[in-house]
């Protein structure tokens, strides 16, 4: 290391091996396999999954952007889905008049674009060789087990073909670019060209906004970037050290100065144990490939005790392991710190893995782990394509994409509260501008979540005396009850309700006439 610059080692001398000419050409077209299937699921949207809240969240801003208020409920509460993701959706939703799901659509779009360029940039900083990239891309979708599953942060292509127009997926985007940044950043030698502090304060906005606009994606990579700087050839000097150090001071500046939620606080969120515990069973089935990069990770440990994806990998080995010591389920969601350096230093043996017959034997194990993980993530296809139009095989174990209650749009105002027990609608119809008495989803800043989760079951509970109903409906100042016929509450014929429509989906809406 010279003057005040640490440095990374640079790429290896790219290697083609094998018939390079027509590994890169195969590789081009199964990316662009993928981009065309990208296509075709923005153009659907699936709902399924968290799709509710986040359309929610862009409606509270378009409607007030300085004080939205809950996504979910008629409550004036702070809400960490507003990050500056979100708060950008919604002054491009006002600046253009476009309709919610069309900016989630434009979402989609810019989210894919800023991940494909940021693992390509990043990657690059690994590997010169031109199919390293490419290879990465399939890794990283394909490259985890035989169970597919939907969770935000996590890039396989079953939760990925869901998850695109949400805020995790530009977050993962931003998260690989930050990498490539502080990789470069660090590459550089002294002068002109290394890192000001005008450059710190570059990155710590970069940091701050990956942070605020999805906090487990966030976390993740802050490993990556710890992985980069623990892989610094030499001691960082003090000059660098004082750069990195204001970066990260301007980083914690915007986190604490964001007015839309008190990021802090969210280090002392409860309620997130349970839902996040899936992630800790049949970890086998959820990661059955990812061995393979690990062996990968093996290989680079023994080149390089500092090297960035095995730290990065170490990090998140820790924290995942963590959660499982002392059931902080939650934790898991930095799998993904595990399993994404695991998959790129997969694809990165191939082509930079030394000796030829070597890496022609890992080549053959891992394109038949990616065709597997190919076929276990099949039921992608139902997010592009009707399902009748697909194979019985491809259809077995697909998501049900769900049937939403945006038909009530047409009779009901923006900013309607509903009454309803029905937690798809709960998730659903805030969404298309309406509130629910109980939020769908939990919320650490609700205040009376626990209440209002009372209250419904109450209201729907057999035996509540019509008086306790009535009084539940004027306490939340509900204007529209949505359920199906079988669920409870007021009877169809109760003088309080008129119903409205039967719906397609087998829910009845019913005005409410009388709250007293």
């Amino acid at each position: 290391m010279t003057g005040e610059s640490a440095t990374l080692h640079a790429p290896a001398r790219p290697f083609v091996p094998f018939a390079g000419g027509r590994l890169l050409t195969a590789l081009r077209g199964a990316n662009l396999l993928l981009a065309a299937g990208a296509v075709l699921m923005i153009v659907r949207l699936p709902w399924i999954g968290d799709m509710g809240v986040h359309a929610a969240t862009v409606e509270r801003l378009r409607h007030d952007l300085f004080h939205p208020g809950n996504p979910m409920v008629d409550s004036p509460t702070d809400s960490p889905y507003y990050s500056p993701w979100t708060v950008c959706l919604a002054l491009f939703a006002r600046a253009t008049g476009l309709d919610t799901f069309d900016v989630l659509r434009c979402a989609a779009v810019v989210g894919l674009i800023v991940l494909a360029t940021g693992v390509r940039r990043f990657v690059r900083t690994l590997s010169a060789h031109p199919a390293a990239p490419l290879l990465a891309v399939l890794c990283l979708l394909l490259l985890w087990g035989v169970r597919p599953f939907i969770w935000s942060g996590f890039l396989g292509l079953t939760s990925l073909s869901a998850n695109a127009s949400y805020p995790s997926t530009f977050a993962s985007g931003l998260g690989f670019h930050l990498l490539a940044l502080l990789t470069q950043v660090l590459r550089r030698p002294a002068g002109a060209g290394s890192l000001s502090y005008a450059g710190s304060a570059g990155l710590g906005l970069l940091w701050a906004f990956l942070m605020l606009s999805h906090q487990f994606t966030g976390v993740v990579f802050t490993f990556g970037a710890l992985g980069v700087l623990v892989a610094a050839s030499g001691r960082p000097t003090r000059a660098v050290l004082l750069r990195l150090g204001a970066a990260l001071a301007v980083g914690l500046a915007v986190l604490a100065a964001w007015p839309y939620y008190s990021f802090f606080a969210l280090l002392g969120a409860g309620g997130l144990e349970e839902i996040h515990q899936p992630l800790y069973r049949k970890p086998g089935a959820l990661f059955t490939l990812v061995p393979l990069g690990v062996l990968a990770l093996a290989v680079r440990f023994r080149r390089d005790r500092r090297d960035p994806l095995v730290v990065w990998f170490l990090l998140g080995l820790v924290t995942v392991g963590a959660g499982a010591v002392l059931d902080k389920w939650s934790l898991g969601r930095t799998e993904p710190a595990v399993v994404m350096p695991a998959q790129i230093a997969a694809a990165l043996l191939v082509l930079d893995g030394g000796a030829r017959r070597l890496r022609a034997a890992f080549a053959a194990v891992l394109a038949a782990a990616l065709a597997a993980g190919l076929w276990a993530q099949r039921d992608a296809l139902t997010f592009v394509m009707r399902a009748d139009a697909l194979p019985t095989a491809v259809t077995r174990d697909a998501w049900k994409v769900w049937q939403t209650p945006g038909w009530t749009k047409r009779y009901t105002a923006y900013g309607d509260v509903f009454m309803t027990g029905d937690r798809g609608a709960a998730i659903t119809l805030p969404a298309y501008g309406g509130y629910t008495v109980e939020a769908g989803y939990p919320d650490f800043f609700l205040p009376d979540e626990k209440q209002r989760a009372a209250d419904t079951a109450r209201y729907f509970a057999p035996g509540t005396p019509r008086a306790e109903r009535l009084a539940v409906l004027r306490k939340y100042d509900v204007k529209w009850v949505l359920q199906r016929p079988s669920r409870g509450g007021l009877p169809a014929g109760d003088p309080a309700l008129r119903e409205v429509r039967k719906g397609p989906d087998g829910r009845v809406l019913y005005e409410v006439l009388a709250r007293g």
